[in-house]
C-alpha cells in the first residue's frame, strides 16, 4: 500500500471522525453552557480548520496531486500527533 493511500486511510478512518466527535461535544459544551468563552471559540474554530485542512488533503490525493513522499511527512506528523493524544 502506498503512503498516499495510507494517509487517506488514516484520515478518513481515525483523524477525521475524531475531530467530527471534537467538534460536536464542543457545541453540545457551548449549547448546555448557552455561553462560550473566547477560548472555547477558538479551540472550535482550530478543530474546524484542521477538518477541512484533512478534508482537502484527502481531495488532493483523491486527485492525484500527492506524491508518496509528501504524503508520508504528512502521515508521520498525524501519527505522531496521535499517539502524543492516546497518551
Amino acid at each position: 500500500m502506498s503512503n498516499t493511500e495510507k494517509l487517506k486511510n488514516f484520515l478518513t478512518q481515525e483523524i477525521i471522525p475524531d475531530l467530527e466527535e471534537a467538534i460536536d461535544e464542543m457545541f453540545s459544551f457551548i449549547e448546555k453552557a448557552k455561553m462560550a468563552s473566547i477560548a472555547d471559540k477558538e479551540e472550535l474554530q482550530e478543530l474546524q480548520e484542521m477538518h477541512s485542512e484533512c478534508k482537502d488533503i484527502v481531495l488532493e490525493i483523491e486527485a492525484g496531486e500527492m506524491d508518496d513522499d509528501e504524503a508520508a511527512d504528512i502521515l508521520a506528523e498525524f501519527v505522531d500527533m496521535k499517539t502524543a493524544e492516546d497518551e
